[in-house]
């Protein structure tokens, strides 16, 4: 049996999987089901906060020191996947830690947009509704692009990342891997 380590600790699995439910329940009842819709915004919203405390005092691999890089080192690893010579990386590659910070940042917006539609000041203000909207057709090109990213990634180096998420392990680091 190949040896494991530990990487995905239970916090950011829960968000991890918290947030992908929050936005599919939105998703699904933004047209019909209201008081669920807001719940659903509302839940993405407090795992975006629990996720930002993890990124300051979570484990290892959830801190942003541990993974989020320079602009300079996004670009090179760019190169390398271009090159087909991209190193693997036992927490978040360069590009992934890219898609972690602007989901992060797009949910928040979405969430703050929705949550101004419930204000007396800016509810059936149109142009609030354009950008929610605006917002979540962003979001979920976004999705499409972080799932390539996980497809293209776990072929490269020949490793399941969806159940890495799932048990929170992957195989262990050697020579060439980034830790």
């Amino acid at each position: 049996m190949e040896a494991r380590v530990k990487v995905w600790d239970p916090f950011v699995r829960l968000f991890h999987w918290g947030l992908v439910a929050a936005i599919i329940i939105a998703w699904f009842s933004a047209d019909g089901v209201r008081n669920l819709h807001e719940f659903a915004g509302y839940m993405a919203a407090g795992l975006i906060v629990f996720r930002l405390a993890l990124g300051l005092m979570g484990s290892r691999y959830a801190r942003f020191r541990q993974f989020i890089r320079s602009p300079r080192h996004v670009l090179a690893y760019v190169r390398d996947v271009l090159r087909h010579r991209e190193r693997r990386y036992l927490g978040h590659n360069p590009l992934g830690a890219l898609m972690v910070v602007f989901l992060l940042a797009i949910v928040s917006c979405i969430a703050l947009t929705g949550y101004l539609q419930t204000t007396d000041a800016f509810w059936g203000v149109e142009w609030v509704e354009e950008l929610h909207e605006g917002l979540v057709n962003v979001l979920l090109l976004s999705v499409l692009v972080h799932v390539g990213g996980v497809v293209h990634a776990g072929l490269r180096h020949r490793e399941n990342l969806v159940a890495a998420m799932v048990v929170g392990s992957k195989r262990k680091p050697d020579n060439s891997d980034i830790d």
